[in-house]
């Protein structure tokens, strides 16, 4: 609304212009890691769509250590990134049943 079309004020302060520039650093960065967690899950997903346990099993060996790094550094909660762990495997899983 006109909210949204407001111009963003410029900080005054020397801090928070430094802490605005990081801002900026930081979430390019977050936003990267994010991507590559949907990533690694839709290649476990396309690999359980199309029944290769075998490829679906090492795409979540990838992804495993890509949804533990971005639990540990803060951008996912911990048990968020347990229920992903989760629900992938127990789809690798159904693949032979």
């Amino acid at each position: 609304m006109a909210s949204a079309s407001k111009a963003k004020k410029t900080v005054r302060i020397a801090s928070g212009r430094k802490r605005a520039r990081q801002d900026v650093k930081l979430n390019a960065a977050n936003s990267a890691l994010r991507s590559k967690f949907r990533t690694a899950i839709k290649s476990v997903l396309k690999a359980v769509q199309a029944g290769d346990k075998a490829k679906a099993s090492d795409a979540f060996k990838t992804a495993q250590s890509v949804i533990d790094s971005i639990a540990d550094k803060g951008i996912f909660h911990k048990n968020k990134a347990a229920r992903h762990k989760s629900r992938l495997s127990a789809k690798i899983k159904a693949i032979a049943a």
